[in-house]
């Protein structure tokens, strides 16, 4: 008789693993449990079957040849035993016992177990309100979740929505909802930016100017204080801080904490993040016991410390770790570096690594900077721009995170890609300056987006190199009377210099060495063009000609279009602001 194998949770995880043992031990007896009506689905296209894109639930539940992923399919294609329906309710270590309960008929009984895997997820944090468990307010965290709440739609009970909290989740809920059912969604996040976690607010407010376009009303620096409605009504509406809100529909997206309450009620280690406690092979504190997905913690690979990062394409990874050790293989797993992307309409974000405001927070000597450019040969018809941030420290010049925003999400994310592969390494910004991406222009420039972020954090490093971001520059130019000079053409800096008289010079790059240098010896003196190479090199001529006290635009003229749209957009026929 082989090895009797539990695995407890059946979402990512568990089918992971379950089939990694039996791939290399046939004779291992595998039992997967889990609560749940539905198993082994894709939890993060959950938002994509409420949009439409994924037309059918099973779909998420589908293997790419399009099986079936259910109890049937895990018994006679992999020879692993599901019960769904079944919640493990305790574990008895020293008897290496796990006593579960079926759901359907409350009939209890005990497996036995060689080696118990625990890949018991993450619970959705529903924020301690009134109103909260009124009929139409809702988390979504499973199918089920998702069902109800596109029957609700597709029934017309539903005409404006509002989402709380601005994560990946949050904000996908809040395109499917816009997107393809027309339902007027607001999105309220607490804190000052969209995507607190994931990005600097640099980048946040081009994403939630994105969102407020496609026409998501985004409400931030403000918190729900109550759900209103009835049990006989449902909800109508919410209380923030600031307002009031009518929705017949509110989709909870504050959070998720790690499930471990039967790890806890077993006696197994728990971090300080609230996760279990893992080593390299995946090891619970009790050798017999592993753990993996969004119940444990693990390491971030660039900040050294302990992290929660539950992401389903960690847990996968986790599944065949602790399916290799189990079936008695010495596999690792290292870490994270935390790599994520999200679609936002027509806009991918993309990032790795730390953010500037993390990485000074464990103690980095943290400096970053942000270049616009082509993703494409700029003189090939598909190119758009793209804008990337690079995180670095400034004593060693390692680098420490890498953010990207654009329209081609493939191309956002495979620049960030390319920079998250090295980020374990410690990668110096000589690495990334001279890193090789394919080339061919109907894909990439000939020096990539990836390596001028890295020669323009170098050259910030070092001095040569003076920015200001276009958040710092608005606010100079609003509060300061401060002057600019545009480097760029004078039919592109001509509605400029229109709406903002004197302030607004223009000199194009060519021209500059030929010009009088004294009129541009204004304190201090901005510098743009339309990404930030041009008024680089203007930077560095007026410095030879004795002109020192000026800042460059990080991003030029493109990251204002993102950010600032009101500086930059112009009636056609007046070349007047709208």
């Amino acid at each position: 008789m082989g090895k009797k194998v539990v695995i407890v949770g059946g979402v990512a995880l568990g089918p992971k693993t379950a089939c990694r043992i039996k791939r290399l031990d046939a004779t291992a007896e595998v039992t997967v449990v889990d609560k749940d009506e539905f198993i082994s689905y894709g939890g993060c296209g959950i938002p994509y079957y409420v949009s439409g894109d994924v037309q059918e639930i099973e779909g998420l539940m589908s293997t790419s040849a399009h099986v079936l992923r259910d109890p049937r399919f895990f018994k006679n294609a992999k020879g692993v035993v599901v019960h769904k329906q079944t919640e493990a309710i305790s574990i008895d270590r020293k008897e290496k016992t796990v006593r579960v309960r079926n759901l359907v008929d409350n009939e209890e009984k005990t497996l036995a177990y060689d080696k118990l895997v625990l890949g018991t997820g993450a619970l959705p944090f529903v924020p301690p309100i009134p109103g909260a468990d009124l009929p139409g307010a809702t988390v979504v965290a499973t199918p089920r979740h998702a069902i109800d709440i596109k029957e609700k739609i597709a029934k017309g009970q539903v005409e404006k929505a509002v989402v709380i909290g601005a994560g990946p989740i949050g904000i996908e809920m809040a395109e499917a909802l816009t997107d393809l059912w027309g339902v007027e969604t607001t999105i309220v996040e607490m804190l000052d930016q969209v995507l607190p976690g994931p990005v600097g607010k640099d980048f946040a407010v081009p994403l939630k100017n994105h969102l407020e376009e496609k026409g998501v009303q985004v409400l931030v620096s403000e918190q729900v204080t109550k759900i209103l409605g009835s049990v006989e009504t449902g909800v109508t509406g919410v209380e923030t801080t600031k307002t009031t809100i009518p929705c017949d529909l509110v989709v909870m997206s504050v959070g998720i904490r790690p499930n471990t309450n039967l790890a806890k009620a077993a006696g197994l280690a728990i971090g300080a993040t609230g996760g279990i406690i893992v080593d390299e092979m995946l090891r619970t504190s009790d050798p017999d016991i592993y753990a993996g997905g969004d119940c444990v913690e693990i390491m971030h690979q660039v900040s050294g410390q302990k992290v929660h990062m539950p992401l389903g394409s960690l847990a996968n990874r986790q599944g065949r770790v602790i399916g290799t050790n189990v079936a008695g293989g010495r596999a690792t797993f290292s870490g994270t570096i935390g790599s994520l992307c999200v679609k936002i309409f027509d806009m991918t974000v993309a990032r790795a690594g730390l953010t500037l405001k993390q990485a000074c927070a464990v103690g980095f000597d943290a400096v970053s900077t942000v270049v616009s450019q082509a993703d494409r040969a700029h003189f090939y018809p598909t190119q758009e721009m793209m804008c990337m941030k690079l995180i670095a420290d400034r004593k060693t010049r390692v680098v420490l995170g890498v953010e990207a925003i654009g329209v081609l999400g493939d191309a956002v994310k495979a620049r960030v890609d390319a920079v998250a592969a090295l980020l374990a390494t410690k990668p110096t910004l000589d690495v990334i300056s001279n890193l090789e991406v394919a080339y061919a222009p109907p894909y990439a420039s000939a020096m990539d987006i990836v390596n001028s972020a890295a020669n323009a954090l170098e050259n910030t490093i070092e001095g040569r190199h003076r920015p200001v971001s276009v958040d710092e520059f608005v606010t100079a130019f609003e509060t300061e009377n401060a002057c600019v000079l545009d480097v760029r053409s004078a039919v592109q800096a001509g509605p400029y210099m229109k709406r903002y008289g004197e302030r607004w010079m223009n000199i194009p790059q060519e021209n500059l060495s030929g010009s009088d240098v004294a009129q541009m010896n204004r304190k201090p003196l901005y510098l743009i063009c339309g990404s930030g190479p041009r008024s680089y090199e203007a930077q560095l001529f007026l410095r030879s000609q004795g002109v020192d006290d000026t800042k460059n635009v990080q991003g030029g003229i493109k990251m204002m279009q993102l950010t600032f749209p009101e500086y930059t957009t112009f009636d056609d026929d007046n070349e007047s602001p709208h």
